[in-house]
């Protein structure tokens, strides 16, 4: 499979709500970076930290969050995907790049428009 596909097969997952397939594509020591100063910016080590730490809260946090996928740019082991982000208490866009090395995800840089998040998890 090559790295967009893997990543496609990762939002398939999500949006399936299926946690441990979305979990096989994460390497072990995978690193899952979130920008901005809010309750969930910071840094996950590993997909059970990611899962336990922020994928968990989005149901809580941003009630009826929806994802869509605007686009996406692929070139060798980098994936970028641009997506737009809606809830009761939230709209914004993101955008997402993945590093795909030997079939896993090993980096995972989520850049929001960090204001808007917080506005969201502060409201």
């Amino acid at each position: 499979m090559t790295p967009k596909e893997i990543v496609m097969g990762g939002y398939q997952s999500f949006a399936g709500g299926d946690m441990e397939g979305l979990g096989k594509i994460y390497h072990k020591d995978a690193l899952i970076r979130v920008n901005g100063n809010h309750a969930l910016s910071g840094e996950y080590r590993g997909f059970d930290d990611f899962l336990a730490n922020f994928l968990a809260q989005i149901p809580i946090r941003f009630p009826n969050f929806n994802l869509d996928i605007l686009n996406v740019t692929a070139e060798d082991d980098r994936v970028h995907v641009r997506v737009h982000y809606t809830a009761d208490n939230l709209d914004a866009e993101s955008m997402h790049c993945f590093v795909v090395k030997e079939g896993l995800e090993t980096e995972f840089d989520i850049f929001d428009d960090s204001q808007k998040m917080a506005a969201a998890l502060n409201g």
